[in-house]
């Protein structure tokens, strides 16, 4: 049953070096190479289990990087070079040069894995079409729109539906790239109600690292098809105690919440996760009340890091999952 401040992680955990050793040794077999993948797939769900977040899943165990992962495995694609994204991390650029064809759930036996194994609810993380569709060249189809609507009608969709029959019962689309252009909110908008069109399990929306502090995506937020929108703020935020407007200055944007007549609830980004220094509780809880505040109703309030823990080692992310549970347990009490 739900709680208020429910917990759950964004995504991706760093993936240790004996794992990327097993996946690069041409000595070992495929099925040397799958079991290692169990291993670390069991390693990080029990790792999220057992820090105590309400929502798990396996830490992207099997996924290379959330772009080239799905491309690799949609037709109309072919790979170029590498492209830095942040913290010094990369990953292929692919130009889409055909139609793209959806060649099958490339999602589905990671899920009925962590399915099988997950003694918490289970969030499945799926890259957006919008994000796929701006991190890609174009070679292929008139407009960029065009582009958009194939992702999202031929792709997406057909994948969304599958995770859902297969038992599916949260599922996190993932759009960083969402407010990248502020003239096309409107088509990110339209690309992602297509996506989930007729899927049939709750839905969260997660948009990182916005330029202008939201306030080209909360005019149309509500308008999205999504359950629950999960942002950051802990990153523009001060590292200092307190519920006060200026301690809590990266939380401000949230008056836009009630402004725009929002209902969904927010995943609230609680931890930076571009930093090694780990949050203490009691920061958590400060975050937690001053968002609470302005959006006026606890049960609207989930609680996860600004953005997926791979930048982080694991001890590090471990540490501040840790405290973000502790810190959500707190403002439980303060507001008890």
């Amino acid at each position: 049953m739900d709680h208020p401040f429910m917990t759950q992680e964004i995504g991706s955990l760093r993936k240790p070096e004996w794992y990327v050793r097993a996946l690069r040794d041409h000595s070992l077999s495929k099925e040397a190479k799958e079991r290692a993948k169990d291993d670390l797939s069991l390693l990080n769900l029990r790792m999220l289990e057992d820090v105590g977040l309400d929502f798990v899943y396996d830490g992207e165990a099997r996924r290379v990087e959330m772009y080239e992962y799905p491309v690799r495995h949609i037709g109309g694609f072919v790979f170029t070079g590498r492209v830095r994204s942040f913290d010094n991390k990369y990953y292929r650029k692919a130009r889409c040069v055909g139609p793209v064809e959806y060649m099958g759930n490339f999602h589905l036996d990671e899920f009925r894995f962590v399915k099988q194994h997950a003694k918490k609810a289970v969030k499945v993380p799926v890259t957006g079409p919008y994000t796929i569709v701006d991190w890609s060249f174009n070679e292929h189809y008139d407009t960029r729109k065009d582009f958009l609507n194939d992702m999202s009608r031929k792709i997406l969709n057909p994948l969304l539906k599958d995770l859902s029959k297969e038992g599916a019962t949260v599922i996190q689309v993932d759009e960083p790239a969402a407010t990248t252009h502020p003239n096309e909110m409107d088509d990110f908008k339209d690309a992602f109600n297509e996506t989930v069109i007729d899927v049939g399990t709750r839905i969260s929306v997660h948009i990182c690292y916005s330029g202008d502090n939201y306030r080209t995506l909360f005019p149309i937020l509500d308008e999205l098809k999504a359950d629950q929108y999960a942002l950051e703020f802990a990153n523009r935020d001060s590292w200092n105690l307190g519920t006060d407007e200026e301690t809590r200055r990266g939380y401000v944007s949230l008056r836009l919440y009630r402004e725009h007549g929002v209902s969904g609830i927010v995943g609230l980004g609680v931890l930076d996760v571009h930093t090694d220094r780990v949050e203490t509780p009691e920061l958590v809880r400060d975050r937690i009340l001053f968002a609470t505040k302005l959006i006026g109703d606890p049960s609207k309030v989930y609680v996860n890091p600004d953005c997926g823990l791979r930048t982080r080692d694991r001890r590090t992310a471990f540490l501040k999952l840790k405290a973000m549970v502790e810190g959500a347990e707190l403002a439980r009490k303060a507001l008890a």
